[in-house]
């Protein structure tokens, strides 16, 4: 009786076996069949870098060998990391109405949107260095140009004042520096770093400069993003309105007094704490201490 059931058991296991067997040999024909799908539908090609391109009307040197290979990395970079440049747009669709007028008051050329995009992906994160808000700003340049930085307020992520203090910047980075293509790599070299690499190795310019690779990137990331934003269906980025992100309609509160309760003081204006920080990320804590009477101007998302 054992001897019958072992020879019954090694039947079945040869049996089971055979079926794995088929069964694997049908997966790998169907993977197969998926790749071939996947290769005739989904291609990589290489890109034409645009001739004439300009970074706020200057001229970008792409008869360069090193030149077009660096923008040709940030093209290759930003198009086929397709997740990432799809919710660039989304996002951009968000605040780029609120930052460039701002530039325009300040006669600061629009290419300067995307340093914002570059740095940040609009999104209110703070670096390593402790750079924070969508134009990444050091606390201590924050405080320089007139921003509050504390533990309780940080303009740092209010995207006007931000802004406005990205654009001072800027200006004065370009007065140094004779260029906004100079200007755009002083934010994130420093203007002291340019000025002193521009002198040691005897160039005027940035696309002469050798430079750490951060920095070596950096106009040219900006310059991607310019050009994909300004082609998107030829880059493969394909959308309709109704995809992209939008800001709510809000009212602007004014106040000058402290506020002990942040959760109550948006439950006060019908909204929750979490639409509140969402609108005004500046206030960093529950609480808004204001001593000095300062006014501050509170966004109140509407339904």
């Amino acid at each position: 009786m054992k001897k019958v059931n072992s020879i019954t058991f090694v039947i079945i296991i040869a049996l089971l076996s055979t079926l794995f067997i088929c069964s694997k040999q049908n997966d790998l024909s169907n993977l197969d069949s998926v790749k071939d799908s996947i290769s005739s539908t989904y291609n990589i090609y290489a890109l034409k870098i645009p001739q004439n391109l300009k970074f706020c009307k200057e001229n970008v040197p792409t008869n360069k060998n090193d030149v077009f290979e660096r923008l040709d990395r940030e093209l290759l970079v930003n198009t086929y990391w397709q997740s990432n440049g799809l919710l660039l747009f989304k996002r951009a669709n968000k605040y780029f109405s609120i930052i460039e007028p701002i530039l325009d008051k300040y006669n600061v050329p629009q290419d300067f949107k995307y340093l914002a995009l570059i740095e940040s992906g609009f999104l209110n994160v703070k670096s390593p260095a402790g750079a924070a808000g969508f134009w990444q700003i050091l606390a201590s340049t924050g405080r320089e140009f007139g921003l509050e930085v504390n533990s309780y307020v940080d303009e740092r992520y209010n995207i006007e004042k931000s802004t406005v203090v990205a654009c001072k910047y800027l200006i004065k980075s370009k007065e140094r520096l004779g260029s906004w293509t100079l200007a755009a790599a002083a934010y994130n070299k420093g203007v002291n770093g340019i000025e002193r690499r521009l002198r040691d190795q005897n160039v005027s310019n940035y696309y002469d400069l050798l430079l750490n690779e951060e920095t070596s990137r950096y106009v040219f990331r900006i310059l991607a993003l310019k050009e994909i934003f300004a082609r998107p269906k030829y880059y493969g980025f394909n959308f309709s309105d109704s995809d992209l992100y939008n800001l709510r309609d809000y009212k602007e509160v004014k106040v000058n007094y402290p506020i002990n309760n942040l959760v109550e003081f948006a439950n006060t204006n019908n909204i929750s704490y979490k639409e509140l920080k969402q609108y005004n990320p500046w206030l960093r804590d529950t609480y808004l201490k204001n001593g000095s009477n300062k006014e501050y101007v509170i966004k109140i998302p509407l339904n």
